[in-house]
């Protein structure tokens, strides 16, 4: 098995050290490269080809978002996972808007840590239920409540699959989903992917933004 490769993005020269610190300890995991703002991370990543970016949220210059951004435009495959010191970061939202699949508190736990880099490295995202229901406020204040749904979007996905996205919108995990609708886990997580695809996202975060911009998910309903 290859090593997952990280590059740890943050302005505090300590809190990188701790971070790679934390993760070196794994075998499975390595720390190709640092950067101190959102610029030198972008560079960094041309140059260093990781797999996963831990990206700080406020740094000078060009921030967290901004650098996500940029990244997930260039280099696609690469994976970012926010760092915020706070649980409701305003920036979460501009965050996975701009491609990254989840994010976490600094004060993790360095194994929390580690299973998330895991987790997103396999393709997976990372988004506490209480901070699923922080960003479906951040969106739905962001989409207002005459906004239409776009109907070319919603013709393209089954009752059942827009059920599912409604029901993944109210910050249900897949044990819930497959509960409410009595079907089988496994039948939810192939319904799953099958929505990924129509709405060419890689992740559960992914699928949540685009759902609700898309107006798939009634979240004034939620």
């Amino acid at each position: 098995m290859s090593k997952i490769r990280i590059l740890v993005v943050d302005d505090e020269t300590l809190v990188r050290e701790i971070l790679a610190d934390y993760l070196l300890v794994d075998p499975n995991l390595e720390v190709v490269g640092e950067a101190a703002d959102g610029v030198t991370a972008v560079r960094q990543v041309a140059a260093l080809q990781p797999d996963v970016v831990l990206m700080d949220m406020q740094m000078p210059g060009m921030n967290g978002v901004t650098a996500t951004a940029e990244i997930r435009s260039q280099h696609p495959d690469v994976i970012v996972l926010g760092l915020t010191s706070f649980e409701t970061d305003r920036y979460v939202v501009d965050l996975l808007r701009a491609g990254a699949s989840g994010y976490l508190v600094k004060d993790t736990s360095p194994d929390a840590l580690k299973a998330a880099i895991r987790t997103v490295a396999g393709g997976g995202s990372v988004l506490s239920p209480e901070v699923t229901r922080y960003v479906i406020r951040g969106l739905e204040e962001s989409r207002p409540a005459t906004a239409a749904p776009d109907l070319e979007m919603v013709a393209r996905f089954t009752e059942k699959e827009l059920q599912i996205i409604q029901l993944l919108s109210s910050g249900m995990n897949n044990r819930e989903i497959s509960e409410k609708m009595k079907v089988s886990e496994s039948t939810i997580k192939s319904r799953f992917t099958t929505i990924a695809d129509k709405l060419g996202a890689r992740d559960r975060v992914q699928v949540l933004v685009k759902a609700i911009e898309y107006g798939l998910a009634d979240v004034h309903k939620l």
